[in-house]
């Protein structure tokens, strides 16, 4: 969904403290799994969180866009990256913690597409390992009839982006306008973002089929919540 914007992104999320959020990130990890060494960014998006876990954990990220992988490559050249759905990608090494962080489970859009997911995570921990997902918002908190508007005024181009937010169903769509402005004119251009709108229980439920054992931080990282995951014990 990032088709147009992701050359943008970065100056688009700059008033998000990467380095905060994924101090946060591996003061959880070490919490709960104190002797994980290698973790899994999926939906890493341009690799700022992986810049900061990299220097705590051997790290690989996977994403489905490739602009945004081509961004995440330059920022952090030692790191292995993955062009693959977090529904279905299949690697032929397992992780000690596998991170889902910024709402990115949001873009699978389908109750159906969550729980493939959370299962594919479950597939590709090491045992002992760790889930950590950062939900978007439920049907019950998500806001509609709403407009919003940004602005990145630090650096050039200079980018105004506004959008409604409105829920079709069990979707979240986000109409985005971009205004980005330089010296040599103003360009506009459109995206669609649906994402879909998860329950608690429904997440819970997701963890649990997968085999994991699920915790909820209702405050996480970066106030959304956080859903932990570690692998059930056989009976």
């Amino acid at each position: 969904m990032y088709t147009k914007s992701a050359a943008y992104y970065d100056q688009l999320y700059q008033f998000v403290n990467y380095a905060d959020a994924a101090a946060r990130v591996r003061d959880r990890i070490l919490e709960q799994a104190p002797a994980a060494r290698t973790l899994l960014d999926v939906g890493c998006g341009t690799g700022q969180h992986l810049e900061h876990l990299s220097r705590r954990f051997e790290v690989e990220g996977l994403d489905l866009n490739p602009e945004l992988l081509r961004i995440a490559r330059e920022r952090c050249p030692g790191v292995r990256f993955h062009q693959a759905d977090m529904t279905a990608f299949a690697l032929p090494a397992k992780f000690d913690v596998i991170a889902c962080l910024f709402s990115a489970i949001g873009y699978v859009r389908t109750l159906e597409n969550m729980r493939r997911a959370i299962a594919n995570f479950a597939r590709h921990l090491s045992p002992g390992g760790l889930v950590l997902v950062e939900p978007w918002f439920t049907p019950e908190s998500f806001w509609t009839d709403t407009l919003t508007t940004n602005v990145t005024e630090h650096g050039d181009p200079k980018i105004v982006w506004m959008y409604t937010s409105r829920r079709e169903d069990r979707l979240a769509v986000l109409d985005i306008h971009y205004l980005v402005g330089q010296p040599s004119g103003v360009e506009h251009f459109t995206e669609r973002h649906e994402l879909g709108l998860f329950t608690h229980e429904e997440y819970l439920a997701a963890f649990r089929d997968a085999g994991l054992t699920p915790e909820h931080d209702p405050v996480g990282i970066l106030r959304r919540g956080l859903y932990l995951g570690r692998p059930t014990p056989a009976a």
